[in-house]
Parts: structure tokens; sequence; C-alpha cells
């Protein structure tokens, strides 16, 4: 299996959200362009997203300005991925 590597800051954050709000937090995440990925989950978080961006600082902001000032968005976790060498 090839090895994945990755040019800039990729992120999986898990997002807890208001009871009945899940569809809105996506709804608001897909109009976020290093938002390449979204999914609805069950259990200890509500929604799933995948970032790339082109670097960490930018990846801070788009998580601590955008997504956490999104309505519904209560908590978030960022995972933040190390390339593979």
């Amino acid at each position: 299996m090839a090895k994945k590597t990755y040019e800039n800051a990729v992120a999986v954050l898990l997002i807890t959200t208001e009871p009945g709000r899940e569809h809105d937090v996506v709804a608001q995440l897909r109009g976020i362009s290093e938002v390449k990925e979204t999914l609805l989950l069950f259990g200890e978080y509500d929604v799933y997203a995948k970032l790339e961006c082109t670097d960490f600082g930018l990846l801070s902001n788009v998580v601590v300005s955008q997504i956490r000032n999104i309505d519904g968005v209560e908590a978030t976790k960022t995972l933040t991925a190390a390339p593979m060498l």
C-alpha cells in the first residue's frame, strides 16, 4: 500500500453540536473551502470534518474564527495529521 504524504496542514475535527443542530452545522461547514469532507456521527461526537489548509496558522484560524463560531457548535476536538515519511 502506497504511503500518502501531505503538503498541507491536514486535520480531523470532531464536533459536538447543540441537540438537533447537526444538519445546520454540516450545511455551514460545507461553505468553508478548507473543509474537504463532512459526516454525521453517532456517539460522543455529532459531526466529523476533514480540513486541508496551506499551513497550521490558517488551520488554527479556520477552526477558531470560523468553525467554533458556527451557530449550534458547542465544542470541537482537533486532531492534526502528521505526514507519512
